[in-house]
């Protein structure tokens, strides 16, 4: 997994994107240190995809961070990450 291309020769089998997420109670205000486990939940997800797609690995891979607040229920943090799918060249 690279967040950036690769110098071997590859065939882009496709694209692959996943999403992680943590409700936080309302006494849990700063609580952004959860951004890391929720990328790191992303990360297996995205891995888990492109081996059940047959790839040998990710390239481009991006993720986002977001704080969603909603009046009437908890906040929520989410991590939406997408890559590239690889079949590494033989």
């Amino acid at each position: 997994m690279s967040t950036e291309e690769i110098n071997v020769g590859h065939t882009i089998v496709g694209i692959v994107s996943a999403t992680s997420r943590i409700m936080l109670a309302a006494d849990e205000i700063d609580q952004y240190q959860m951004f890391d486990q929720l990328i790191e939940e992303t990360k297996q997800k995205l891995a888990k995809r492109a081996e059940l797609k047959d790839g040998d690995g990710l390239i481009g891979v991006h993720f986002n961070t977001n704080v969603v607040n909603v009046n009437v229920a908890p906040k929520f943090l989410v991590v939406v990450g997408y890559g590239t799918i690889v079949k590494l060249d033989k």
